[in-house]
């Protein structure tokens, strides 16, 4: 059973930053898709940023953001201690949500929520201006 508990949200003023970690536990294999999404209060769960491995001749980790955060934010994961990030700089009121990390079994559809199979509970983040 895969379990995802997230930690690191909080509150900063604009301009700030904070780190999120998502502990998974049970099998994901390094190549399933991992996650952040948010949701903030009257909106829909959206995709922040997500990571997976590409094998094959040109190993890499290859990260997906949405455009809101691109340049601000930073994913990564952890193979050895089983842990994802999400690094977020430059923090606006925008967003503010409570962040969820989620990780798949298959599919190749980053930022699609319908994509995972599995969810944490959620972190809560709120920047105030």
């Amino acid at each position: 059973q895969v379990q995802l508990v997230e930690s690191g949200g909080g509150s900063v003023q604009a301009g700030g930053s904070l780190i999120l970690s998502c502990t998974i536990s049970g099998s994901i294999d390094i190549r399933s898709l991992v996650a952040w999404f948010r949701q903030a209060p009257g909106k829909e769960r959206a995709g922040v940023a997500a990571i997976k491995f590409r094998g094959g001749l040109k190993r890499r980790w290859e990260p997906t953001y949405a455009d809101s955060v691109k340049g601000r934010f930073t994913i990564s994961r952890n193979v050895f201690n089983n842990t994802m990030y999400l690094q977020m700089n430059s923090l606006t009121p925008d967003d503010t949500a409570l962040y969820y990390c989620a990780a798949a079994l298959g599919g190749d559809a980053p930022l699609d929520a319908a994509q995972y199979n599995y969810w944490g509970q959620g972190t809560q983040v709120t920047v105030s201006s």
